[in-house]
């Protein structure tokens, strides 16, 4: 398995690379920049002898007073090793020394073009340049002038820089990596900061946010972005807190009454029509968990974003009159007259569209005053918009957004026994407008209360219209 290291180090060892790479590139070049100078000043220095010797050769009037001449003006000279020949016989020479066989007839007239050869000897690196000088001291030729330098105190020169520079590149290699370090470790210090504040956040403590502001700017869009997380777990985490607390809450009377029930008929000998009373009652109140259970299984799905089970064309205003044949009985009883109001057409299950209708329907039904109108008024614009209203008992404003709430009921005293609802089915019609696309909107004024559902056009019916 591949180590893996941190941040911290790998930045670490980038920064010391980085930094090693660049002190030696620039001690290679500076190394090639110093033997580029000795070599052009060695190159000075021997022209600048041969130019002399040249000089002392056209003054002499013999070869024994080129001798003394020579000796004159290069004696003092350290390094510096002369030789002069002419038709391949040494006239004069301050120290032994070989010229390679190769270099010895290379030699011209014109200094400029010589090149420069360098070759080693006897332990010892030489530079030498040669040339050759008209001289009216001999009749046999021009002499030939090799003018050399033993280099020996460049190379000890170098070898001594580049042992110092090698040295110098491995201290600051480290002092790099030391203040590679700690540069990355401060760096990454908000990072720290943001690990320390999310170890912070529990169940009981979902206040806690990242610091942006005391980040840097290529930190501030992860700290915004995990706050954004942050934010929507805590909303989550209430929602579901609240969910737990009212399931348990609504379970808590079905089931207390199944218990006392049957304990109370245990407690003593019933007859026959007492037991079936009892176990009547006990039907009722486990179909009511039986809905409830399927209700809070289909919200569960929409959690996970719900599939519509089929897809068709549905036109609404059959679905509501299909309702209005269902709920007239209870619409008589209660004095309260239906009225369908336009049409329209949508795209979408229509089982889940029908159970939609009928939740807000008997909302209606249910809270309406009796002598009034329940109407479904159905209009097709940009939308289709399909809206229950009914005249009754107002919903106050502060309510209006929390009427879609799981088991959120406006009257909290339950002072409908005719009721046997959880508090689930706008939470549930508000899920199946998701699925469809849509959405649901209610409002509340002069005593009119009325949801809207907008389904939005699908493109199959915008061409059927067209």
């Amino acid at each position: 398995m591949t180590q893996r290291f941190s941040l911290t180090t790998r930045l670490t060892l980038f920064y010391t690379l980085a930094s090693a790479t660049v002190l030696l590139g620039l001690g290679g070049v500076t190394s090639l920049a110093m033997n580029q100078h000795f070599e052009d000043l060695d190159r000075s220095l021997l022209e600048d002898k041969i130019h002399l010797i040249q000089e002392v050769a056209t003054k002499a009037t013999s070869s024994q007073d080129l001798q003394t001449r020579l000796n004159e003006v290069l004696h003092s000279h350290e390094g510096l090793i002369v030789n002069v020949q002419i038709s391949g016989k040494t006239l004069y020479e301050t120290a032994k020394f070989e010229i390679p066989d190769g270099y010895a007839g290379e030699v011209g007239t014109d200094l400029k073009s010589q090149k420069m050869q360098s070759w080693q000897s006897a332990g010892h690196q030489y530079r030498a340049l040669g040339m050759l000088i008209s001289s009216e001291l001999q009749s046999d030729g021009p002499l030939a002038v090799w003018v050399a330098l033993d280099t020996k105190l460049h190379d000890h020169f170098q070898t001594h820089f580049q042992t110092t520079l090698m040295l110098y590149v491995t201290l600051a290699t480290l002092f790099s990596g030391v203040l590679g370090w700690v540069a990355a470790n401060r760096g990454l210090a908000p990072l720290r900061i943001m690990r320390t504040r999310a170890q912070s956040v529990t169940s009981n403590q979902l206040e806690e946010r990242m610091p942006v502001d005391a980040v840097p700017i290529e930190m501030a869009d992860l700290a915004v972005t995990l706050n954004d997380m942050l934010d929507r777990l805590q909303e989550d985490f209430r929602r579901l807190s609240e969910f737990s607390s009212d399931l348990a809450h609504e379970l808590r009377t079905p089931i207390s009454n199944l218990l006392t029930e049957t304990q109370v008929t245990l407690s003593a000998k019933r007859s026959n029509e007492d037991y079936q009373d009892v176990l009547a009652s006990n039907s009722e109140e486990l179909q009511r968990l039986a809905r409830m259970v399927s209700d809070m299984l289909f919200l569960a799905k929409t959690e996970h974003g719900l599939a519509l089970p089929s897809r068709e064309t549905i036109a609404v205003e059959m679905e509501a009159q299909a309702l209005f044949d269902f709920y007239e009985a209870l619409a008589a009883d209660k004095e309260i007259r239906l009225e369908l109001v336009g049409s329209g057409a949508v795209s979408g299950d229509r089982l889940m569209l029908r159970r939609a209708l009928s939740n807000l329907l008997s909302n209606a039904l249910r809270h309406a005053s009796p002598g009034t109108v329940v109407s479904i008024e159905i209009e097709s614009k940009e939308s289709v918009e399909v809206g229950v209203s009914n005249r009754g008992p107002g919903i106050s404003p502060e309510m209006l957004p929390r009427l879609f709430d799981r088991f959120f009921r406006v009257d909290k005293s339950r002072t409908h026994p005719e009721s046997d609802g959880a508090g689930l089915g706008l939470a549930i019609t508000r899920a199946i407008m998701a699925a469809h696309g849509g959405g649901i909107s209610v409002s509340s004024t002069s005593g009119v209360t009325r949801f809207t559902l907008s389904f939005p056009k699908s493109d199959s019916l915008v061409q059927e219209a067209n």
